[in-house]
């Protein structure tokens, strides 16, 4: 036995797994995370990490645990994203609100959304006098972005459509309270002074 396997856990790789991003139901280390929970948690705990398991919508990830005011370890450089990206993950994460609200389409757990559309929605959120030429045409950037950051997940290419699926994790990091600050800052900004 080498000195590698000597010191590994049962639950290793799902560690690994859960600090490089989002871990879906369908991974090879779903059932580790599910079985080791206490175990994951209590390892990573050590270095300001916390589990957060969504059995039930089939995804796992890690998140810098915070004090009272906001502070962490470290271990995760906050990035910002800019207002572009911001206001697509909103618009993805109100989408994903109506969806999981309306009675009509909850047969499916999973909403799907094509770039035509996400750019229809964007586009009713920008304020007035915002250059809406420039933006539209970088918004497939900004969906792009949204995809890398694991929000969205390419599902399929038809013509010159790219259909997406909504990732549920968007409603763990962006809070109902987050999108009701970005709109209210959103509507301030319309506003005239």
């Amino acid at each position: 036995m080498n000195e590698l396997e000597e010191h590994r856990k049962p639950y290793s790789t799902a560690i690994v797994k859960l600090l490089k991003g989002v871990v879906e139901r369908n991974s090879g280390v779903w059932e580790n995370i599910i079985t080791y929970q206490s175990e994951i948690q209590e390892y990573i705990s050590v270095i300001g990490l916390e589990l957060i398991l969504k059995k039930d919508e089939g995804f796992a990830f890690v998140k810098q645990i915070e004090s009272e005011n906001g502070e962490t370890l470290g271990l995760v450089t906050r990035r910002q994203i800019g207002f572009e990206v911001s206001l697509v993950l909103v618009v993805l994460r109100q989408i994903l609100e109506e969806f999981d609200s309306n009675p009509i389409e909850t047969h499916s757990s999973e909403k799907f959304i094509t770039d035509a559309e996400i750019k229809d929605e964007v586009e009713l959120f920008l304020p007035e006098k915002y250059n809406r030429v420039k933006f539209m045409k970088d918004l497939n950037s900004c969906v792009k972005k949204a995809e890398e950051l694991g929000f969205l997940k390419e599902t399929g290419r038809k013509e010159n459509e790219t259909k997406y699926r909504i990732h549920r994790v968007i409603k763990e990091k962006i809070t109902l309270d987050m999108l009701q600050e970005f709109k209210d800052k959103l509507q301030n900004h319309v506003q005239p002074v």
